[in-house]
């Protein structure tokens, strides 16, 4: 299964998000999954990458050729490729998941994830979404799709189809279940 992951460059404030991405990457690579990723080496993308490899995992990057010109690019990644564009970059991603998972990061972590939702929500794919809820980072997430159902923006299937699991074995378990 190709797991595309959307993560911060950078480690976040709490060890926790270091210790969960570094998990996740290791499930990954011992599971025989593939890693499909924004292919940078900073922050969380480098550690979940490195546990992927170091687990004897695949790792696919899809990075902007601005980034790979910055030095931003991991050096160890299996395969990559490198795009024009930010867009380009998002729907190549798009394109080689099975599933998408947004651990801790940023506004782009977020962008990114939110597209992939509405591309569910329009029918363009029928994979599953899911936020690694590590420490309840992703609760004002969970809490605003309650809110956008409340007021009637989003259907109740809708927002029950995005995930909130806390905890690997919580999301290893639905992983299974569903493929």
């Amino acid at each position: 299964m190709n797991i595309t992951v959307y993560l911060g460059a950078n480690t976040g404030c709490r060890q926790e998000y270091i210790e969960k991405t570094k998990e996740l990457g290791t499930w990954i690579g011992n599971n025989g999954h593939t890693l499909v990723y924004g292919g940078g080496a900073p922050g969380l993308m480098g550690i979940l990458a490195d546990s992927v490899l170091d687990s004897g995992g695949k790792v696919i990057g899809v990075i902007p050729e601005f980034m790979v010109l910055k030095g931003r690019k991991h050096p160890r990644l299996s395969e990559t490729y490198v795009t024009e564009t930010m867009s380009e970059r998002r729907d190549k991603m798009i394109e080689l998941g099975d599933v998408y998972i947004a651990v801790p990061g940023g506004v782009g972590t977020l962008d990114e994830i939110s597209e992939v939702i509405a591309a569910k929500r329009l029918g363009l794919h029928h994979n599953p979404c899911i936020f690694y809820n590590v420490d309840g980072y992703y609760d004002p997430m969970k809490k605003m799709l309650k809110e956008m159902t409340e007021a009637e923006f989003l259907s109740v299937e809708d927002a029950d189809a995005v995930l909130f699991p806390e905890n690997l074995e919580q999301l290893a378990a639905f992983l299974k279940a569903d493929h």
